[in-house]
């Protein structure tokens, strides 16, 4: 991926660093080829070469780029779980996938985690991605994920005799579980999702209250995919299978929803980021019906926002880590609706709004393992900014509007955005 070369000033606004700091008001930010140079207040900025190229913020807020931490490329707005197991082959799931990370890229998102993938198509999508092929986020690839036999993931009955080779390994014991990383290693991914619990989706089979994985198994997934240098994280809903999912080495928890005091002292111990994953919840409450979702899989929606708000909040004011990431791609909760779980995060968790972009930015990244890297306006990180006209500290619901976006950028360059130019074609010739 390309990085600017030069000096840009960004001025006329006001700076939220994603630290977690008070907003820095008539503030200026200087990148220089590709990196943040200065962050603060403009009567402090450094002096700049005459050829310095200036973008006015036009008293709206400049602030790092935002993090999806539980991304889902190859979701294509579906209506129910089972269409990603025969709805469309590889090649059209691919061509979906690249729409959806440049709608991402759009939505002020410069960078992703993935939370699973069809036929690992993730690790293509980062390659495309990062030689400038197509738009879309700096990304953290997994692949197809690992759920034990009769868990959430595994819906065709045996006399089918239908596999889920694109979608999820089914694994019976810990020699399954070994071998399914294995073959997650082969093909390049970085993150191996798995399914420790239930989910109030399937309710008849297992619900959120249910442990779908052994403790043999998730440590055996946890130690191979160590040993490869790979991280693990696990769709954990019910209480114990948080604290299996914690005793196994996990190192992100997805929803943590009915977390309890012996889980969050050992999520404190090990400071362990969750990314709960709430307005999922409130959008399959309220749209779902439209979907056929039935009233069983609604209550238990419900109980699932209401366990994992209160969860998240314990979390958060405890000293934890939450990371922001919407589990998009169902027909009720779709891509490009990403920043309403920041939104949802303040109206109806009851977070600040700087600790929310926090959340949604410094966690997002370190979370990618690249904290380092991008995530805060500090001097020395790639400059991956979201300038938005208005005050986002006052009103974070303006980061649902692309419309108020007057740039995206990665690295300096502007690739999104009011004064984004039309995304390059690209003929990529092999040497």
């Amino acid at each position: 991926m390309k990085i600017a070369t030069g000096t840009t000033l960004i001025t006329n606004g006001q700076l939220i660093d994603g630290t977690g700091k008070v907003p820095v008001p008539n503030a200026s930010l200087v990148i220089r080829d590709g990196r943040i140079a200065y962050a603060g207040a403009a009567v402090d900025a450094p002096a700049l070469p005459p050829d310095t190229e200036k973008i006015d913020a036009r008293g709206g807020t400049i602030m790092p780029g935002l993090v999806e931490a539980h991304f889902h490329a190859t979701y294509f707005n579906i209506a129910a779980l089972e269409d990603l197991d025969i709805k469309y082959p590889v090649e059209y799931v691919s061509l979906l996938s690249s729409v959806n990370t440049r709608l991402a890229l759009e939505c002020g998102y410069t960078a992703a985690r993935s939370g699973g993938c069809l036929f690992n198509v993730d690790v293509w999508l980062k390659k495309a991605i990062e030689e400038d092929l197509i738009a879309g986020p700096r990304l953290a690839t997994s692949g197809r994920e690992i759920c034990s036999a009769g868990g959430l993931m595994d819906w065709n009955p045996e006399f089918r005799k239908i596999g889920m080779e694109g979608l999820v390994f089914i694994i019976n014991g810990v020699e399954d579980a070994r071998k399914a990383v294995r073959a997650l290693v082969k093909d390049g991914i970085e993150w191996v999702k798995t399914y420790p619990t239930g989910d109030a989706a399937s309710p008849d089979l297992n619900d959120h209250h249910t442990l779908c994985m052994t403790f043999e198994e998730m440590h055996a997934v946890v130690a191979t995919a160590h040993n490869h240098k790979l991280k693990v994280t696990g769709h954990c809903r019910a209480t114990q299978g948080i604290k299996n999912a914690l005793r196994a080495g996990y190192d992100t928890i997805e929803h943590g929803t009915f977390i309890d005091d012996e889980g969050l002292e050992m999520l404190l111990e090990r400071d362990v980021p969750c990314i709960p994953a709430l307005y999922f919840e409130k959008a399959s409450i309220e749209r779902g019906p439209e979907f056929g979702l039935p009233q069983a899989v609604i209550d238990g929606h419900q109980e699932t926002l209401d366990g994992g708000a209160e969860s998240a909040r314990r979390i958060l004011r405890a000293g934890g880590r939450l990371g922001m990431g919407g589990d998009y791609g169902f027909g009720w909760n779709p891509h490009g609706d990403y920043a309403r779980e920041l939104t949802f995060f303040v109206k109806d968790v009851g977070l600040t709004p700087l600790e929310v972009i926090t959340c949604a930015t410094k966690t997002g990244a370190e979370i990618m393992g690249r904290g380092h890297e991008f995530g805060t306006l500090e001097p020395g990180k790639l400059a991956d900014v979201l300038i938005v006209d208005g005050d986002v500290a006052a009103n974070i619901a303006l980061l649902e509007d692309r419309k108020k976006f007057i740039a995206v950028m990665q690295g300096g360059v502007i690739k999104a955005g009011q004064l984004a130019k039309p995304f390059p074609t690209v003929v990529k010739r092999e040497k």
